[in-house]
């Protein structure tokens, strides 16, 4: 993955790094949850929990686990980072036209294909059942 450093104008942009090949608009369909004003206040919006204000708004993705679209490969299309857990997610197309979230397998590329099953090669970001022994 690309790097971008920043060049220092003020003491907050000294050590900067992004990565450019994070995208970080996620797909509509593959994330729920609405934003309601928790922060620590009841049902009137009055505050009753001191101490937890702020913070920014999170949708949850879905995350695929269980990886059961078998012997189906898919590429992945773009590396988002997830703030709901310290952790990059990647989208991937299956060959069928679905498409779904899984978490980054370290070493992938945008462009990689992987696949789930009990005959697939052993390379990162291909999933074998535990009982495919």
């Amino acid at each position: 993955m690309a790097i971008h450093l920043y060049k220092t104008s003020t003491p907050s942009t000294r050590n900067g790094a992004v990565d450019s090949q994070v995208k970080s608009n996620p797909r509509k369909n593959l994330i729920y949850g609405q934003h309601h004003c928790g922060k620590g206040r009841n049902a009137r919006g009055i505050i009753t929990a001191g101490h937890r204000g702020g913070g920014h708004k999170r949708l949850y993705r879905k995350i695929d686990f269980r990886r059961n679209e078998k012997d189906i490969y898919g590429r992945i299309v773009t590396i988002e980072y997830d703030p709901n857990r310290n952790a990059y997610i990647c989208l991937i197309h299956y060959g069928d036209g679905e498409k779904r979230y899984i978490l980054h397998p370290r070493g992938a590329i945008i462009g990689d294909t992987i696949v789930s099953g009990t005959e697939v090669p052993i390379k990162m970001g291909n999933a074998l059942p535990l009982s495919a022994v």
